[in-house]
C-alpha cells in the first residue's frame, strides 16, 4: 500500500488507514524503529509488561531475593514501640 508523506508543521507524517491501524494495533502511542529495510512502526508497550511473567520465571528458577544483605538503619537501633491505641 502506497501512502503520502505529508507535512505537520516542521515535521513530516504518514496517513495510516483506519483498517490497517486496527489490524495492526496501533493505538494512540507507537515505537518506531529504523532498520535497514526502513523504518518500522509497532505497538507502544505499556511501562511494566511483562514484569510479572518474568518475575515468575525468576522464582521459578530460584533466583528470586535480594541481591545485598539488608543493613540496620537509625531507625531500626533505636528502641521503640508499638502503640497499640484504643478502637
Amino acid at each position: 500500500m502506497k501512502a503520502r508523506i505529508v507535512r505537520i508543521g516542521n515535521s513530516r507524517g504518514v496517513r495510516i488507514p483506519k483498517p490497517l491501524l486496527e489490524e495492526a494495533g496501533l493505538e494512540d502511542e507507537v515505537q518506531l524503529t529504523l532498520g535497514p529495510d526502513g523504518i518500522l512502526i509497532s505497538p507502544a508497550l505499556a511501562p511494566r509488561t511483562g514484569w510479572a511473567e518474568a518475575a515468575s520465571r525468576v522464582r521459578e528458577r530460584g533466583e528470586a531475593g535480594l541481591l545485598d544483605a539488608p543493613l540496620a538503619t537509625r531507625f531500626d537501633e533505636s528502641v521503640w514501640e508499638w502503640d497499640e491505641g484504643e478502637d
